[in-house]
């Protein structure tokens, strides 16, 4: 399967949902889906989920639907799940943590090597099976070890030090919750601000109408 044409971030963007649900439909023992059942599940019509898949050759069959493993296979195989990258995160404060113990990298084929922090409390204590690094120490280790991505979940004010460090040891991508805005050239960045989640869950319940409006 090859992707021949540049297909369009909101399209990407809906890949994951799709994923999520065909791997809990299969693991509950569903061998075949229609994109009627996917929409349905996810708030869209059957002819979003017919287009956003038309953009990499379809995979279904008509009056069959859809294999659930082989379209799972293929959506992850889309989304790079199958390149086992390597990761390293920065900042094991509670968000940190909490990544590092219940994320579950390696179900998204991304491996995470080693945890650095530079506080004196946190350094060489254990976190899930990982020993905290100092951060001081982050040159050497990518220098050997050449991780893909870096978790940044380090306070706002040393973002900018970590990130040009980062980038001198070329990492590809950074998975960013620090709240600060990061915008490199050439580098892959996911900037998650939970904080938008939370305003637009507000607006949801601050105004029904028009969210419903909005779900038919």
């Amino acid at each position: 399967m090859k992707e021949e044409k540049k297909v369009s971030v909101p399209v990407i963007r809906r890949l994951p949902r799709y994923l999520r649900h065909l791997k809990e439909a299969a693991a509950n023992g569903i061998r075949r889906i229609s994109s009627k059942e996917i929409g349905r599940k996810l708030g869209a019509t059957d002819s979003q989920v017919r287009q956003d898949l038309n953009n990499f050759g379809g995979f279904g069959q008509q009056g069959y639907g859809y294999d659930t493993e082989t379209l799972s296979e293929n959506i992850g195989h889309i989304l790079c799940t199958d390149r086992n990258f390597t990761a390293i995160l920065v900042g094991a404060g509670s968000l940190g943590t909490a990544l590092a113990k219940h994320m579950g990298f390696e179900r998204y084929g991304v491996t995470l090597l080693a945890l650095f922090d530079n506080n004196p409390e946190v350094i060489g204590s254990k976190i899930s099976r990982f020993t905290v690094r100092p951060v001081s120490e982050i040159t050497d280790f990518c220098r050997k070890n050449n991780p893909d991505i870096a978790v940044l979940t380090l306070p706002g004010d040393a973002v900018d030090r970590s990130v040009e460090i980062l980038e001198s040891m070329r990492i590809k991508g950074f998975w960013n919750f620090t709240g600060r805005e990061l915008n490199i050239p050439g580098v892959a960045i996911e900037n998650v601000h939970l904080e938008d989640s939370l305003m637009m869950l507000t607006y949801a319940v601050g105004n029904p109408l028009a969210h419903k409006k909005e779900t038919k």
